[in-house]
């Protein structure tokens, strides 16, 4: 950064009563996870709170790299977009979507469960049964359930490989669980949160629950086809009901 730049950061930081370290701070979170919920520890509470402070500031920053952001201050977060990314509900820029850094890489296993989270969140939101924070409670017994009816798919059988999926869709902050769930069991549940809805569109929803109640579900690519994959990626991700992978999550998802 320029001295220039970085004496006209350190001044509004100043105005702020933020050090640099706090803005490194912000900014490193940021870009690293792509996502900051104020409602999910104290330390994002501390970051979200602190991001509001200086938004603008952050914003015009990102904006020098072509990122965007998206400030949902309802349910308090942020969420970094990535040049000519297009998220539905979001206005679409020009640029056309590159493989970059910011966009998360999703397998096959954890599209389809993104796919179910936003049929069970817009099934909840429809019978009002969404919380103050957005969220949406859903029994393991549901998931599984839904993700068999919609997508002719379960969970991984493997314990570890479950729960490093849940894991995973934790990080993105699309779900809540307490840290002594046990997510193998039936009777364990997992809140949905409201970001779900800004990486399916629509359309995929309709079509995806058109399939289903047209007694013939999409049926998804499984493992017991040859895998020419060296390290075991996944070479496609998830294309239920014959739509395009870039439009099932808004970029987010890719190959591996």
């Amino acid at each position: 950064m320029s001295s220039n730049l970085l004496e006209t950061l350190q001044q509004q930081l100043q105005e702020k009563n933020l050090s640099q370290g706090d803005w490194l701070e912000l900014i490193q979170r940021l870009l690293d996870y792509g996502v900051i919920c104020r409602d999910e520890s104290r330390i994002e509470s501390d970051l979200y709170d602190r991001f509001v402070r200086i938004e603008s500031l952050v914003d015009d920053y990102l904006a020098l790299m072509g990122v965007r952001l998206h400030h949902d201050s309802h349910f308090e977060y942020v969420r970094l977009i990535p040049p000519g990314a297009r998220v539905p509900g979001i206005d679409d820029e020009q640029d056309q979507p590159f493989n970059g850094g910011l966009r998360a890489r999703l397998s096959k296993q954890e599209v389809a469960l993104v796919l179910v989270l936003r049929t069970e969140y817009d099934k909840a939101l429809r019978e009002g049964k969404v919380d103050e924070g957005g969220c949406v409670n859903l029994s393991m017994e549901a998931l599984v359930l839904a993700l068999k009816n919609l997508l002719s798919r379960s969970l991984p059988e493997n314990i570890s490989d479950r729960r490093q999926l849940f894991k995973r869709l934790r990080q993105l902050r699309l779900i809540r669980y307490s840290a002594d769930a046990d997510l193998p069991d039936g009777d364990s549940w997992i809140k949905i949160r409201p970001m779900v809805v800004n990486l399916v569109s629509n359309e995929l929803i309709d079509q995806l629950l058109a399939a289903a109640a047209s007694g013939q579900p999409p049926v998804a690519e499984d493992s017991s086809e040859p895998d020419n994959n060296p390290d075991n990626a996944p070479q496609q991700t998830l294309n239920p009901v014959s739509v395009d992978a870039d439009s099932v999550f808004a970029d987010t998802a890719d190959e591996d």
